[in-house]
């Protein structure tokens, strides 16, 4: 069990402020794709909403319905996808579940604000609300350039 100093790092005023100023929560009226994804441990979920132009994400809108972890992570991605390639997001998603799963090195810039969630690797069932937003990013992403190709 962890103990109440672990949770207090966890939890930490840089986590819980990004958590409380979460940005471009504004929904998008008319999205070229829209993702909504669950962790079905916590019930955490993200929607986005993107627009693409040149294969770059021009208009970006979330929702947030997650733990303070889910929302700070929410908030560094919204803080920085606007004009991100479909590689840039894939590369920032992978390289967070290689920081909270295997120890790996934190994303790369703009995404590198997400070192804040290193005191989360471990604490396993936090992994899957961490992940939704890029995970959702990703997502609506290929749905809409699958969709431009279409």
């Amino acid at each position: 069990m962890s103990s109440d100093t672990d949770l207090i790092k966890l939890y930490s005023q840089r986590i819980l402020a990004l958590a409380a100023s979460i940005p471009l929560t504004k929904r998008l009226d008319h999205p070229d794709a829209t993702v909504k994804r669950r962790s079905p441990l916590c019930g955490s979920t993200v929607t986005v909403d993107i627009a693409m132009k040149d294969g770059r994400i021009a208009a970006f809108g979330q929702d947030v319905k997650a733990c303070a972890l889910g929302q700070a992570s929410a908030s560094v991605v919204g803080a920085h996808i606007l004009g991100r390639t479909r590689a840039e997001v894939e590369a920032a998603r992978d390289a967070l579940r290689a920081m909270l799963k295997e120890g790996g090195p934190v994303p790369a810039a703009p995404f590198d604000g997400l070192e804040v969630l290193l005191p989360a690797r471990d604490y396993k069932n936090r992994h899957a609300s961490i992940m939704l937003a890029l995970e959702a990013t990703a997502e609506a992403m290929a749905q809409a350039e699958a969709a431009q190709t279409a």
